[in-house]
């Protein structure tokens, strides 16, 4: 399944095709879905959860222990915790947010809908959120769309989107940096 997606390659492919897999088999893709984008979200909140997925510095022993809390504390169970397990056993924890990401995707395709990255300043409204998927699902020729924000202060103002191939940067950042460009060519 993950090889028939070429934006599911590689090591994370494979990880998110085969959970993917048990998740539909065991008609329990929205929950697994639900509590990896928990777990997800927790790593963004959190840089010594960050950490310890990122660094080859902690042992297996080590990142067992504290996921094991992490996962009685968030309640995330069955199959995305078994999962979550077997990938820090493993030792491919460092790829966890790649392989949800494959996961979402495949899920998208699953119901029809269409994946969009969006990264954000700050925290969006559900007013605005709702506005974004709305315009998203007009450009999109009226499909659901499976939303993955994210938000990153760096970008100061505005908005990039990814929907599939096509990338919309209209982020402040990204504007000032064009100014700057342009006021060096100009000298």
């Amino acid at each position: 399944m993950a090889g028939e997606d070429q934006l599911i390659s590689g090591m994370a492919g494979r990880y998110a095709g085969a959970l993917f897999e048990l998740a539909l088999e065991q008609k329990a893709v929205d929950q697994v879905k639900t509590n990896l984008e928990q777990f997800d979200a927790m790593i963004g909140d959190s840089a010594d959860l960050k950490r310890l997925v990122r660094s080859p510095v902690f042992g297996v022993d080590e990142q067992l222990k504290a996921l094991e809390a992490i996962l009685v504390k968030a309640e995330i169970t069955d199959i995305a915790a078994n999962f979550l397990r077997v990938i820090t056993t493993n030792r491919r924890l460092f790829a966890v947010q790649a392989i949800i990401r494959g996961f979402r995707q495949l899920v998208a395709k699953h119901k029809g809908e269409v994946s969009a990255q969006v990264t954000v300043a700050e925290k969006l409204s559900d007013t605005n959120l709702d506005a974004l998927k709305g315009a998203l699902k007009s450009v999109t020729g009226g499909k659901d769309i499976d939303l993955d924000v994210k938000i990153d202060p760096a970008i100061i103002g505005g908005l990039a989107v990814k929907v599939g191939s096509r990338m919309i940067d209209s982020s402040l950042r990204t504007k000032l940096n064009a100014i700057k460009f342009a006021m060096k060519e100009a000298r």
